[in-house]
């Protein structure tokens, strides 16, 4: 039982069909008006403190945005007979994919039967047919039972809040990635592989997509340390410098690969990759020095580079043509931090990108949540452009 009452104000989205689902003698479907006095008993009958008012439920029975799943029991003698023995509240952000859990709640004439899991799995299916990929909710700290459950459907603590309730009491924040794709999905699987580091998301995503192609390369630290000494930028804005993405392509040339490079900036000695974020004049010249050395060996090992936009059909072109691909993305729209990241996109349809990120943040993420990531066509263009030059670039490979 988890009750998380909130002002946000959001815009309405288009509401689908009502759904209608039966398991046993239990019945799950979009509530409607006639509903409002059960659903104020309810209300009243779960919770003391931040209740829902009769008129925040007759205004999420009617908002676009709002999703308000009911449990209902049909008496087998009178199918007139309706009680209702809980419900489940979502809303679905604007403009995001996101959607949040607001309200679950069971009558507690009825606890037992799992009907809180049957309610969550209902919204669920609503939420993803609503193209809102990622599922967040806040409970509170000691609710044991409520955590317990929502752990067991896989969701995953991300964060907290403090004093979150009436009573003062904590918050977690948790979270379920709701689209959830497999190798089996694709043309061509893609084995994950976590970053061993801080600094080599490059190598690692590297790695993957070379293993995609080449599955007796075999993926380990030391390679991927080795990578990354051959195409790091020697200095980033703080701590280790990041990988090149020239430099990324050419040690895939020396590896047997064909490859390519795009990159949406005409570049030159005066202008390399990611030197905005640096201060230290002396940082600078050592950082043109290595890029003006990437162009050179790519010279030399006739490595493709094109200065141009790096488009969606041009990517879905390249997974068409048998290309593994790495993408330079930024990380804001993950983790709010504005970094440079590498990833390997895994395969796509006609909602989403798939990437594989080879970065797990141990405080939240398991390695599944890593895996085949869902980054929806109206999100990519957005993450996939870094800094204030807007840079995107992305690296294509194939076997000889």
């Amino acid at each position: 039982m988890v009750n998380i009452a909130s002002k946000t104000n959001v815009s309405p989205k288009e509401k689908l069909n009502h759904v209608a689902v039966t398991l046993g003698d239990f019945q799950y479907r979009i509530a409607t008006e006639q509903d409002l006095p059960s659903l104020v008993a309810l209300e009243n009958a779960c919770f003391e403190l931040d209740k829902l008012s009769k008129r925040s439920l007759r205004h999420w029975i009617r908002a676009p945005h709002g999703i308000l799943i009911v449990a209902e029991q049909v008496q087998a003698n009178r199918q007139a007979d309706i009680q209702l023995m809980g419900y489940g509240l979502v809303w679905c952000h604007k403009g995001t994919h996101l959607a949040r859990l607001y309200s679950l709640a069971v009558s507690p004439l009825f606890r037992g039967q799992n009907i809180a899991s049957a309610i969550l799995a209902t919204l669920e299916a609503e939420t993803l047919a609503r193209h809102h990929y990622f599922l967040r909710l806040e409970v509170a700290q000691n609710n044991g039972n409520a955590i317990k459950l929502y752990e067991r459907l896989d969701y995953r603590i991300f964060g907290e809040y403090s004093d979150y309730y009436e009573d003062h009491s904590d918050a977690y924040r948790m979270q379920k990635q709701l689209l959830r794709k497999t190798p089996s999905d694709f043309k061509r699987a893609t084995q994950w592989y976590p970053q061993s580091t801080e600094f080599t998301c490059g190598p690692a995503a590297l790695m993957m997509a070379m293993h995609s192609l080449n599955n007796s390369l075999s993926m380990e630290p030391n390679l991927e340390l080795d990578l990354w000494r051959e195409a790091t930028t020697i200095f980033m804005t703080s701590g280790h410098g990041g990988c090149h993405p020239i430099g990324l392509a050419n040690a895939a040339k020396k590896r047997g690969f064909d490859a390519k490079v795009f990159i949406n900036q005409q570049l030159n000695k005066k202008t390399p990759l990611f030197i905005d974020g640096v201060r230290s004049a002396h940082k600078k010249q050592i950082m043109q020095r290595v890029h003006q050395q990437f162009i050179d060996q790519a010279s030399i090992l006739a490595v493709n580079i094109e200065y141009s936009e790096v488009k969606q059909q041009q990517l879905i072109a390249l997974l068409n043509e048998g290309y593994a691909v790495i993408l330079l993305i930024s990380t804001y729209r993950l983790d709010g931090k504005k970094a440079p990241h590498w990833v390997t996109v895994t395969g796509f349809d006609e909602l989403c990108f798939y990437v594989n990120d080879p970065f797990v943040d141990d405080n939240y993420q398991l390695p599944i949540d890593c895996q085949y990531l869902p980054i929806s066509r109206n999100d990519f263009d957005k993450m996939s452009m870094f800094g204030s030059e807007k840079l995107r670039t992305a690296v294509a490979i194939k076997m000889q």
